[in-house]
């Protein structure tokens, strides 16, 4: 079901999902209201959801599906920064991923995009419905007294995607500020990783901050990799940061997983933990084994706590993940790995 108060992107979008033959559009309809009136007789497998919408915005909506009867929904959003935020609450109220359209142009672009939102449905469709539940509030660790140290030899990598924003909440919100510094690759368009991370920063006892370039790795602070642009670890010294430069997609995406990845094998070795979590596709499998040559530390999500078993299962396949751990370890992990002995 297609829900959206553009009739130009109703249209699009239903056309661009019909001609793919394992897709039945039930429904396209203007707002919330008009789709609980069509869901009492069929309930659709996946919903197309925008976020602004009158006489019920797609929030409102997206939670009241979660609390009664759980299903995939893929948010069609405006990529603008006010709206950003609004579509974090949307991820973070249980919707599986975002398809972003512009303010202008709409019909062209979803028309070019119309591969990566088919797969998007067809991701959806099989999405883990018990892993995209609101996450439940974390509790945090205690504050740290120790004073945070100017540098640090050590680097922890995330990577993942579907089901991500939840995932990384959950991992973040749990470490103290005494945790190694961290690097993040969250597959996520431009304009809503600054707000995904404020989102982060509010909740986390750690600092959480969309990285710019040349930001220094330090204790206590994680880095998302800004949408759009590529992160690489760069060391000086025994000090780490990170480059943010505008590159080409690497596995269809930037920033990219193996990205990141490759350059903390490249810069940090064996001073690194990598972890590989929820997300559709293999991007960071091969950064993780290299990862894993170069004496890094390496964890992949288990299936049973993803919400897509898509990269983990790739790294695995390919030996990269030293450990297969649920998501609600894996802030031990990191805090374990802060902990030990150079």
């Amino acid at each position: 079901m297609v829900v959206d108060d553009s009739a130009v992107v109703r249209q699009v979008i239903s056309g661009a999902l019909a001609k793919e033959r394992s897709i039945e559009v039930l429904a396209a309809v203007a707002d919330p209201i008009f789709a609980m009136q069509r869901m009492r007789s069929k309930w659709p497998d996946v919903i197309v959801l925008d976020v602004e919408m009158p006489r019920m915005d797609g929030i409102t909506f997206l939670r009241k599906i979660m609390s009664e009867r759980p299903t995939p929904v893929v948010i069609c959003s405006t990529l603008t920064a006010a709206g950003a935020e609004t579509t974090m609450q949307a991820l973070a109220a249980g919707a599986v991923t975002i398809v972003t359209k512009p303010k202008i142009g709409v019909r062209n672009f979803l028309l070019d995009a119309s591969a990566d939102l088919v797969e998007a449905v067809k991701v959806a469709s099989r999405a883990n419905l018990r892993n995209l539940r609101p996450t439940a509030p974390v509790e945090r660790a205690a504050p740290s007294t120790a004073a945070l140290k100017e540098t640090t030899e050590r680097v922890v990598a995330l990577g993942t995607s579907t089901g991500g924003t939840q995932a990384l909440e959950l991992v973040l919100a749990a470490l103290p500020r005494s945790s190694p510094g961290i690097v993040v690759v969250q597959h996520m368009p431009e304009k809503f990783t600054a707000a995904f991370s404020e989102r982060l920063d509010d909740l986390c006892e750690i600092e959480v901050k969309e990285a710019q370039d040349n930001d220094r790795v330090l204790p206590g602070r994680a880095l998302i990799a800004p949408g759009g642009k590529q992160m690489t670890l760069k060391r000086s010294g025994a000090q780490y940061y990170v480059e943010v430069r505008s590159a080409p997609p690497v596995n269809r995406h930037c920033p990219s997983v193996d990205v990141l990845f490759r350059s903390v094998a490249k810069c940090a070795g064996k001073n690194a933990l990598g972890i590989i979590m929820t997300g559709m596709g293999h991007d960071g499998a091969r950064g993780l084994l290299e990862m894993r040559e170069a004496g890094a530390q390496t964890v992949a999500q288990d299936e049973a706590s993803c919400v897509v078993f898509g990269m983990p299962k790739e790294a695995i396949k390919l030996g990269g993940a030293e450990k297969i751990l649920p998501l609600q370890a894996i802030s031990a992990e990191i805090s374990l790995y802060g902990s030990r002995n150079p």
